[in-house]
């Protein structure tokens, strides 16, 4: 958990064109877009079994509760100003084109059960929520909003997989370690599984295998991006080999192919288990550095 505040403390100081603001907590009705009515209310009064808990892993506490709504909230605020929707930040207007979680990528939560340390899907939510207030704000004046989410996280994004499973207007593409977490595995729109051990250049053909692949099916209007820094070489509960320059690729391929294509992409950090916690805050940094060469790349469009 510490790995939060240390980011938090780095960003402020060495990234100060990054304005970062309080996460707002996800509303019952937001969450109720992906997650059951009976398990929200589950959640929140501290009805869930046991046997529940457990499989996600957190003690139950008030203090849960309301981070799990705020990391939803966190990537939905993040989803409204990459597409330039209302997001009580600022005035709405231009797309920023990209926006972030500091926390968020909650994948292994389904519709009603959580999981792996996830309550609530961050990702799921905001997607189908920003298909509702982009149906909502230009009607039939724009086609429908297709949301890609991109999730290369070390362990496979299940639940969101569970979640939108036979639903053509949202793209699941999960790049995971084949042998990690979760050991029972759902189908994506693309998975790839990777060996134990993969490397810079073996996983960077892969993603660039994957995101040929993507476009080829679909064309999203939203990418919302997992970029966890659990393949890092020297994690504990990844299990791959790359390095922090393979990382640093492994995201900038990702906004490339987003702004190439002019697609507004929403990120989240997912997951980061570092023997060493500064390195996997390094990677996160990494991360944000890239991140914030695209924004000002967008930034650019419109000055």
């Amino acid at each position: 958990m510490a790995k939060y505040a240390r980011l938090r403390d780095r960003m402020g100081a060495e990234l100060r064109r990054v304005a970062m603001h309080e996460a707002p907590g996800a509303t019952d009705g937001e969450l109720a877009m992906v997650h059951s009515p009976a398990y929200i209310g589950a959640v929140i009064s501290g009805g869930l079994p046991a046997v529940a808990m457990r499989e996600i892993g957190f003690p139950w506490s008030l203090e849960m509760v309301e981070r799990s709504r705020r990391s939803a909230g966190a990537t939905i605020a993040a989803a409204r100003v990459a597409l330039g929707l209302p997001h009580g930040i600022g005035a709405p207007g231009q797309p920023e084109g990209v926006a972030a979680n500091m926390a968020g990528g909650t994948h292994h939560a389904s519709a009603d059960k959580g999981g792996g340390f996830c309550v609530f899907n961050d990702a799921a939510v905001a997607a189908r929520l920003m298909q509702a207030e982009w149906a909502r704000r230009h009607g039939c004046k724009r086609p429908a909003l297709k949301v890609a989410i991109i999730d290369l996280d070390v362990h496979q994004g299940n639940g969101t997989a569970s979640i939108f499973q036979n639903d053509a207007s949202i793209f699941t593409l999960s790049m995971h370690g084949q042998r990690n977490f979760p050991f029972r595995k759902e189908a994506s729109d693309l998975d790839v599984d990777l060996p134990d051990g993969c490397s810079d250049s073996d996983y960077l053909q892969a993603l660039e295998h994957a995101l040929d692949e993507m476009d080829r099916r679909f064309q999203p209007g939203l990418v919302i991006y997992l970029a966890g820094a659990d393949p890092f070489e020297g994690d504990r509960l990844g299990r791959l080999s790359l390095s922090f320059d393979g990382l640093e690729a492994r995201d900038r391929r990702v906004f490339d192919w987003a702004f190439q294509r002019r697609i507004p992409l929403a990120m989240a950090m997912a997951g980061g288990y570092g023997v060493d916690i500064d390195e996997t805050v390094q990677v996160q940094m990494n991360t944000y550095r890239v991140a914030l060469a695209y924004w000002e790349k967008w930034q650019g469009l419109t000055a």
